[in-house]
């Protein structure tokens, strides 16, 4: 009896040969492959290093200010910290160093007009803190600290900053001199010194700052004409241990608190978590299009070497050794591309950083920067994302050329017919995976990590139901083309007979241009509900504010004596003033904006969310001071749906709680805010001030001729922003505008990807079947008719996905809106549908394809039909 002679071993170093004979055949297969992913990866890592520059340039300064402080003593409310309580705080505990400090922002007009962070400083109270200022022996070293200290209008700039725009400080001449610009007011300083530090990073964190002796901030920011303020913004601290909180929180004085230095940079980090975790997720979008792309660039791979697999496999091959070559080979391509896309994501965030920072800068707090910080954690979860994205992708099919017996795999048709027979279990797939997604939408969490997830799930699903919905759509075409000429015949029949490729390619396209659509009718939506809010919010004819360092936030105040002046003029039929400061709420444990309101800008026609029953007219009931009138973002950003019935908020006098009279709608701001009369806030905070003012002029005043007054009238005393009632709203929309000028640069990038998928699937199957398309050749079929085939057939497959594309946008569209935005931001937005959008999303689809498709037709336009036919 003969035993059976055992397979040789055969060693991986040959397959891998093969596979490397492979790629330089299909070299554009691959590189396409690599490219979808790097796109994916650029999209995440540059919207990552953008946002982690803007808070790392804001923590780098603010770091440079903080220096060694553990604690601070800050004002409950905009008033300040009296001078007074620094001394009496350093005669009850000369035990405990502190310093006081004062901050603002302006810009100088030598600097191009550049933000600068104005920090007023006690020379003789820092060096425990910072050492700035300690002479050359101090943390950063600097010189000409003597006049500094004796000299007023004096001030020490980074020296970084002061060779990048020409200046001397010590010079006598002007080039020794800025000119600061401080909501309107430009005063001179004279640069008597800089600061500089050996280490790179604190060098970038000095860079913005700009440094006065404290009794020069207060003359500073004093009104025109007053005398400088007696009051600094806070006073840092550094203590040893609980006994002295302790003791020091004994002793505070009302309407002061005391806080740890580390709470001002964990507040900025949670107001712009919600915008960070959206432009995140819109990235992650382009990887979920790209991960379609690997998988079927993967899929072809394996499905053109079936013959050559069950060869190997007879021939001794294990089916680990061919499990690890596939994933082998998509580990290799994915960490090319991952490679290219972290050089990719570095360009792009040089790009995007800019738009970033302007959102950051209108929305939550100001910053300037001017480069981008990389960060090593965002590299490598770029890296990390791309290859396990990859290997993700090509699990499935490694999985099942290893599963297949060896005579299955000689057979081409196995998979297709494998395809088909798991038509059910795509169904039921995708009923399982768009459960999970509502379910996830339906979860009542703050958090919008499970509304992305179920979001992400929806879009799965949809996915996974394409194989059945492109069979039954391909069916329905194959039966109505009956009697059409032959081209028309073949190309349902051709898509259905390749569906493990064209259904993947049909889905990434479908789920690429469902996110245009839905992006789409968000952004429109939001438009179109922030034009109807303007146009009933702002009434008055003229609008008058300090010039300000950001475009959606007032920082300055207006001198009360033009206060004064202005409400005086003759052509005013009433006049509404406005000042506004961040309030502690303390049920939600978190700072809102509280605005002082002199009278309603709307006249009326302010949009109510809600209003309790029983008030005629809110804004009369806040005159009366019955309640306040709150934003709907301070509860619904908590996931609240119920209006509370009162709010309980910090005063310098201690919590107090006051009753809620309406809710409205407000899109200025996603903190939240809340109204209260101007009156009643300078009796309970001591803050009189009037940040902006609302005109409402007499019946034939010129508003254009009074703005140029306002303008021209109080230039040397404090230069006014002076707008119309249509200028504003245009500002208003270009700053909307600008903020998602972004998302629209991500939405581009998706489709990209996804063009380059359905063009890498085409090649593919031209290549795959090139012999097909031989026999038809030879058989008489001319090189114009095969072109049209392929056309038809890419345009069939655009057509059905940017059908498709439409449900699913809207249903994107529907938990943008009323999920992801309202816990994002806690806005109520009205959906706003247009015919434009689901035109708009056709086009794209349609002409995606059809471009795709226009390279393999010319190449089948060119094939070698002998050559073709000898090919197996």
């Amino acid at each position: 009896m003969n035993e059976a002679s055992p397979l040789p071993v055969v060693r991986n170093g040959p397959l891998w040969r093969l596979a490397a004979r492979r790629w330089r055949r299909r070299p554009l297969q691959y590189l396409l492959c690599i490219l979808g992913i790097a796109l994916g990866v650029a999209m995440l890592v540059s919207i990552d290093l953008a946002s982690g520059s803007a808070q790392r340039a804001f923590s780098l300064s603010t770091d440079a200010i903080t220096g060694r402080t553990t604690h601070r003593l800050v004002a409950i409310g905009p008033a300040g910290v009296p001078d007074a309580t620094f001394v009496a705080l350093r005669r009850r505990f000369p035990e405990i160093p502190a310093a006081p400090v004062i901050e603002a922002y302006g810009r100088g007009e030598e600097l191009d007009g550049d933000l600068l962070r104005l920090v007023g400083v006690d020379l003789f109270s820092e060096a425990p803190f910072r050492g700035l200022l300690g002479g050359d022996g101090g943390k950063a070293g600097g010189k000409g600290f003597v006049p500094f200290l004796t000299e007023p209008g004096t001030a020490v700039i980074a020296a970084e900053t002061a060779e990048r725009f020409g200046l001397h400080p010590g010079a006598a001449d002007g080039s020794g001199t800025l000119h600061l610009d401080l909501a309107g007011r430009t005063t001179p300083l004279r640069l008597v010194g800089s600061v500089s530090s050996d280490s790179s990073l604190e060098r970038r964190g000095l860079e913005t700052l700009l440094l006065v002796d404290i009794a020069t901030a207060q003359d500073l920011l004093a009104p025109a004409g007053a005398p400088a303020v007696p009051a600094v913004g806070h006073i840092d601290l550094i203590l040893e241990g609980p006994a002295q909180e302790a003791a020091l929180r004994e002793w505070l004085p009302s309407g002061l608190k005391l806080e740890t230095a580390a709470a001002r940079g964990n507040a900025v980090q949670q107001m712009t978590a919600a915008f960070e975790l959206n432009l995140t997720a819109m990235s992650l979008l382009a990887m979920v299009v790209g991960i379609f792309l690997i998988y079927n660039t993967v899929t072809f791979s394996v499905v053109q070497r079936r013959s050559l697999f069950g060869v190997l496999r007879c021939l001794g091959v294990t089916r680990g050794q061919l499990f690890a070559l596939i994933l082998g080979e998509a580990a290799l391509f994915s960490l090319v591309g991952s490679l290219l896309g972290l050089a990719l994501g570095v360009l792009l965030g040089r790009t995007v950083v800019g738009l970033i920072t302007q959102t950051i800068n209108d929305f939550y707090f100001v910053v300037s920067v001017r480069q981008i910080s990389l960060s090593g954690f965002t590299l490598a979860k770029g890296l990390l994302v791309g290859v396990a994205s990859a290997l993700l992708a090509s699990a499935l099919p490694a999985w099942e050329a290893m599963a297949t017996p060896p005579q299955m795999t000689l057979q081409r048709s196995s998979l297709e017919a494998g395809w088909q027979r798991r038509l059910p279990w795509f169904l039921l797939a995708a009923l399982v995976s768009g459960s999970l997604g509502v379910l996830l939408l339906r979860w009542d969490s703050r958090s919008l990590v499970p509304a992305f997830a179920g979001l992400f799930a929806l879009l799965m699903g949809a996915a996974l139901l394409m194989p059945p919905v492109l069979v039954a759509a391909m069916e329905g075409l194959g039966w109505a083309s009956r009697g059409l000429p032959v081209v028309v015949r073949l190309a349902p029949r051709d898509i259905l007979r390749s569906l493990s490729r064209t259904a993947v390619a049909v889905a990434a396209l479908m789920v690429a241009v469902s996110v245009i659509v839905g992006l789409s009718i968000m952004i429109g939506s939001f438009r179109g509900t922030v034009v109807t809010w303007l146009d009933q919010t702002l009434q008055a004819d003229l609008f008058v504010s300090p010039p300000s360092t950001t475009a959606n936030r007032v920082l300055g105040k207006v001198d009360p004596a033009i206060v004064a002046t202005i409400a005086a003029r003759p052509d005013l039929r009433a006049m509404v003033t406005y000042n506004n400061f961040d309030v502690h709420l303390v049920d939600q444990d978190r700072d809102i904006t509280l605005i002082a309101a002199g009278g309603d800008v709307s006249a009326g026609r302010r949009p109510y969310a809600w209003i309790r029953p029983g008030v005629d007219d809110p804004f009369a009931a806040l005159e009366a001071r019955e309640g306040v009138i709150l934003s709907e973002a301070v509860y619904l950003r908590d996931g609240k749906s119920a209006i509370p019935e009162q709010v309980r908020l910090e005063t310098p006098e201690g919590e107090r709680s006051f009753p809620v009279i309406a809710a409205f709608y407000d899109y200025s701001s996603d903190r939240g805010s809340v109204l209260m009369d101007r009156a009643q806030v300078a009796e309970l905070w001591h803050d009189d001030s009037v940040a902006s003012i609302g005109l409402f002029l007499a019946p034939g005043a010129d508003a254009e001729a009074v703005a140029a007054e306002l303008r021209q009238g109080f230039g040397s005393r404090q230069a006014l922003l002076v707008q119309t009632n249509g200028s504003l709203r245009q500002g208003s929309l270009e700053i909307f505008d600008r903020t998602f000028a972004i998302t629209g640069a991500l939405q581009l990038l998706t489709v990209v990807v996804a063009f380059i998928g359905i063009f890498s699937t085409l090649m593919s199957l031209q290549l795959e079947r090139g012999r097909e398309f031989a026999v038809l050749r030879a058989t008489g079929m001319t090189p114009r008719q095969l072109g049209r085939l392929t056309l038809l057939e890419t345009g069939l497959m655009g057509l059905l996905a940017g059908a498709c594309s439409m449900p699913l946008g809207f249903v994107l569209a529907w938990v943008l809106v009323h999920v992801i935005n309202v816990r994002s931001f806690g806005w109520t937005l009205q959906i706003a549908l247009e015919p434009r959008f689901f035109i708009q999303s056709l086009l794209i689809a349609v002409g995606a394809a059809v471009l795709a498709g226009l390279y393999p037709a010319q190449r089948l336009g060119r094939m070698t039909i002998s050559e073709a036919l000898r090919q197996e």
